[in-house]
């Protein structure tokens, strides 16, 4: 005869007797999937409908990103003082449609890993900080010609370190010149030499920052090994061409 023995981790069968006995493997329980809290989850479900129930889950976000935008232009303001309140104002609209644009255009790909109004925030934090900086060039020049090759050399070097620098750069200056096509010549010059920030350039240049990055990328790399095959040492060059 068989009793049934219930146990919290396995339910066994064994016989009856003083000496029975059953060796009980626990059963290892999955953890949980972290979602999206409740609150969370009204927001996207809230901001994915249409009618009045979208438009006022809409207006609610744009008032979020709106607010993350003054408090990011508020913070930064003391490095533009030549903005004035009315044009701090009209910054963070912009910056606030734009990232309310992102966030409905990436909705699908928020998973819940931090609370949702988290998330939209750094939305705004990120288009407020690039506003700024456009604002900060607009009407300026962009300098496309590296008019500071001689500063780059470190001015407390001893006198053998400083005429290997100006060596050095003399290199770098004819490689950017002769190796480098004309885009990433200026593309690199633009941002690495001259502090021209890359969401700027991709704005004059119509381009994306993702795209400047790869340019950049390539252009370096393209000077690495140049300088490598002329025996300069630049450290990893050969390695990054996989020789």
């Amino acid at each position: 005869m068989l009793k049934t023995r219930e146990t919290a981790a396995v339910r066994v069968e064994t016989p009856l007797g003083p000496s029975a006995g059953a060796v009980v493997t626990p059963i290892k329980q999955a953890q949980p999937t972290r979602g999206p809290d409740a609150e969370s989850r009204a927001w996207v479900s809230g901001l994915a409908i249409d009618g009045s129930g979208g438009q006022e889950a809409r207006a609610r976000l744009h008032e979020l990103l709106l607010r993350a935008a003054r408090f990011e232009l508020n913070r930064r303001r003391g490095s533009h003082p030549h903005l004035r309140g009315g044009d701090l104002d009209d910054l963070a609209h912009q910056a606030a449609g734009d990232a309310m644009m992102a966030v409905l255009g990436k909705l699908d790909s928020y998973r819940g890993e931090s609370r949702f109004s988290t998330w939209a925030y750094k939305f705004a934090l990120l288009e407020a900080a690039v506003k700024l900086r456009r604002r900060a060039w607009q009407g300026r020049e962009i300098p496309l010609e590296p008019e500071h090759w001689a500063v780059l050399a470190g001015s407390g070097e001893s006198p053998e370190s400083s005429a290997e620098s100006r060596e050095l750069l003399g290199s770098v200056a004819e490689a950017v010149e002769t190796v480098l096509s004309p885009h990433q010549r200026e593309v690199l010059v633009a941002i690495a030499l001259n502090g021209v920030p890359i969401d700027v350039m991709a704005e004059r240049l119509s381009t994306t920052r993702g795209a400047l990055y790869k340019t950049v990328h390539d252009a370096r790399k393209k000077l690495r090994v140049h300088l490598a095959d002329r025996g300069l040492d630049l450290g990893d060059a050969r390695d990054a061409e996989g020789r």
